[in-house]
């Protein structure tokens, strides 16, 4: 086999596992993060199962087994959540969890600062669109922020906070508080601008509607000729 089919080969490949490699990474973090938040109590089921019936469940694979069925517990959990909240007496449960919280002044703070965060993040920000794009990390460059509010200062002058998420992991990045006019707002939805972020920009829209602003050097006039 010739270097040259050897080098082409390698590259395709990798060109191919990429894809699957960042897939993997994004769906094992929400896997783990899922199943830790079931997995103690299932464990210990799972534990009291097998002394019970060691012939059944002895030589099974505790490790894979107690994650995935911690995985589907919590699936189910969030799923009676979301049922539970559209009815009237989930929504008084919630209320009364709501109350109880209140009275912890940390847990209070926690989870009233999320819940609007969930909430503004449901509803379009006023006077700006809520996927922009900042000159961040430094002049001339540009990232995608999703704005999570407006305020004025003491002056009066117009801001916004702007998460900006990082790739491909988007639970970490950083909050910037910009003037509202350096805003660059896009045309994209807060889905698109997701997995733009997931796919480390390999997933985009065929447009992005912004304005380009012209550096010194496209702007300047030609050299003059010598002939």
């Amino acid at each position: 086999m010739r270097p040259l089919h050897v080098q082409r080969y390698l590259l395709t490949g990798l060109l191919t596992f990429i894809p699957i490699w960042l897939t993997w990474i994004v769906f094992k973090a929400i896997f783990s993060l899922l199943s830790e938040i079931n997995l103690p109590w299932v464990a210990a089921l799972f534990e009291a199962l097998a002394l019970r019936f060691p012939d059944a469940l002895g030589s099974i694979n505790q490790g894979w087994l107690t994650s995935l069925l911690a995985f589907v517990a919590t699936l189910a959990t969030l799923y009676l959540m979301g049922f539970a909240a559209n009815r009237v007496f989930g929504r008084r449960l919630l209320a009364g969890f709501e109350r109880l919280i209140g009275r912890i002044p940390l847990a209070h703070t926690i989870y009233s600062g999320s819940k609007k965060l969930m909430g503004m993040l449901q509803q379009k920000p006023e006077g700006t669109q809520r996927v922009v794009l900042i000159e961040f990390p430094s002049r001339g460059l540009k990232a995608v922020g999703f704005v999570t509010r407006t305020f004025r200062d003491a002056n009066g002058a117009e801001l916004a906070a702007v998460y900006v998420p990082t790739t491909p992991n988007p639970t970490g990045g950083y909050l910037e508080i910009v003037p509202l006019d350096s805003l660059v707002a896009t045309d994209w939805s807060v889905d698109q601008a997701m997995a733009f972020i997931l796919s480390a920009g390999a997933v985009v829209p065929d447009t992005l509607a912004f304005p380009v602003v012209p550096t010194a050097a496209s702007t300047a006039s030609p050299p003059a000729s010598t002939r």
